[in-house]
């Protein structure tokens, strides 16, 4: 009980950021389509059957069952097929096809109208029937008096404001998060306080995690070092930082060297000889230094068996930026090579394979992860707080990234569909030829069908692995 508490609070924690996260992307579209004179119906948090839901003006604001996303409802997404008719308001390319026609019921149809779309889904067979019956959806959303304002007759600069409103509300988010985690809590560096003593010396290659009565103790052990000790000067040099004291051991094999510390309020002082062993090299960057096998490699240095302990140092403003544009990085390199980890993450689920701990994870596996943070006894309140804002404030570079895959129904999608307009009408005005007016991209609607089945059966492949074989991000 003393555990499933705090574990059933990390999972709150995470959902309600999660949720809060949804709801401002959704923001990020509707204030703009809003300002820019576009009718929306609906701003809905989640998906299925509605819980609640209240009445503003002209749209309706609620929460639905299955809190897995969310959506706005703007009339006229889509724009009618070349040849239909449309309803007097029209600017630009369509304003010279308009024709009266209204009825009482909405949505102004005619037969003109219904034989085009019939045509073109015979012509198309089932594909087909998917564009114009995606036209149709779209046309019944716009009410008589609101021809004006359907989403397709906007700019295409206004379009891509609209569509990259709710990414950026998430890239904001995670912005603001990064700061106050980095700033206000700090990143986890090495202190010049011992936290781990070797019992022995093993080489950095042995397959052996665990000494045995025939391997010599190490150096730290000898001299009586204790986790907890803070070193104050090594060989008579003052101790500034962890990897100073490093260094000067590295280079001290064989030597006694007298090292003060600090414990438990007072200062004593031991003397440590370090011995060679066998160490792995790393670069700058505290990367393994591959040889041309590709294999790490090493050298011999003198071995104290000493570990850091790890403090939270809060980081500059200048921090904050950088930090985002790696996680950025970091998640469009798993998407660019998403199918790839799929097939490593089915095999881990129905087979004997491992999981990824850099790869992708479902809503299940993040709920699990952060309830397993706070449950932790052994770590301090701060440092379970900073794990879940870090937490969240990934998940919204994950949101941010994954929307704007250029494909439908993602936001990417209506993006690149806008951008493309551009270009081609870019391309006929400098040729000297008419508009070709807005792109039809309800063509697309096969291909949306298409990615939210994947989607869909990559969503419940990594909840059935999130289940059944975890990601433990602990070791």
């Amino acid at each position: 009980m003393e555990t499933v508490l705090p574990f059933i609070l990390g999972v709150v924690i995470v959902a309600l950021g999660l949720a809060v996260s949804i709801a401002l992307h959704e923001v990020g579209h509707l204030v703009p389509a809003k300002l820019f004179g576009v009718k929306v119906t609906q701003y809905m948090i989640g998906f299925g059957p509605t819980i609640f839901s209240k009445r503003r003006g002209e749209t309706e604001y609620g929460l639905k069952a299955i809190p897995l996303g969310g959506y706005i409802s703007m009339i006229g997404m889509f724009p009618p097929h070349k040849g239909e008719k449309v309803r007097e308001g029209g600017t630009g390319f369509f304003q010279t096809l308009v024709q009266e026609g209204r009825t009482d019921s909405g949505p102004v149809t005619s037969a003109l109208d219904d034989s085009i779309d019939a045509r073109e889904a015979e012509k198309g067979g089932y594909f087909g029937r998917m564009a114009a019956d995606a036209r149709a959806a779209s046309a019944e959303t716009i009410t008589e008096g609101d021809e004006h304002r359907a989403f397709y007759l906007l700019p295409v600069w206004k379009r891509i404001i609209i569509m990259f409103g709710g990414p950026f509300m998430n890239l904001v988010i995670a912005v603001v998060l990064f700061a106050v985690l980095l700033m206000g809590f700090g990143t986890a560096q090495a202190s010049t306080t011992v936290g781990s003593v070797s019992a022995c010396v093993l080489p950095a290659t042995s397959e052996r995690q665990t000494c045995e009565s025939t391997d010599a103790p190490s150096p730290a052990a000898a001299a009586g070092l204790l986790p907890g000790d803070r070193l104050v000067s090594i060989d008579g040099e003052p101790v500034t930082s962890w990897d100073a004291s490093t260094a000067v051991i590295r280079e001290s094999s064989g030597r006694d060297l007298v090292v003060v510390v600090e414990r438990d309020g007072s200062e004593q002082t031991l003397t440590v000889t370090p011995l060679p062993a066998e160490r792995y090299v790393y670069d700058d960057a505290g990367k393994n230094v591959l040889d041309a096998d590709g294999k790490p490699e090493t050298a011999t240095y003198g071995f104290v068996g000493i570990g850091p302990a790890s403090e939270l140092v809060p980081q500059p403003a200048s921090a904050v930026l950088p930090a985002v544009g790696e996680n950025i990085a970091g998640v469009a390199h798993i998407i660019i090579n998403l199918p790839e980890r799929m097939v490593g993450i089915a095999q881990a689920a129905f087979g004997t394979g491992e999981r990824d701990p850099n790869g992708p994870i479902s809503v299940v596996g993040v709920g699990r992860v952060a309830g397993e943070i706070a449950s932790i006894d052994t770590i301090p309140l701060q440092s379970k707080a900073a794990s879940l804002i870090g937490l969240i404030a990934s998940l919204n570079i994950a949101l941010f990234v994954f929307n704007l895959v250029p494909l439908l129904p993602l936001d990417g999608g209506h993006i690149a569909g806008a951008l493309w307009e551009a270009i081609r009408r870019g391309f006929a005005k400098l040729a000297g030829r008419r508009d070709p007016g807005p792109v039809d991209i309800a063509k697309l609607m096969p291909l949306t069908f298409a990615v939210v089945i994947i989607l869909g059966g990559m969503s419940l492949l990594l909840v059935y692995a999130d289940i059944v074989k975890p990601i433990n991000i602990f070791g």
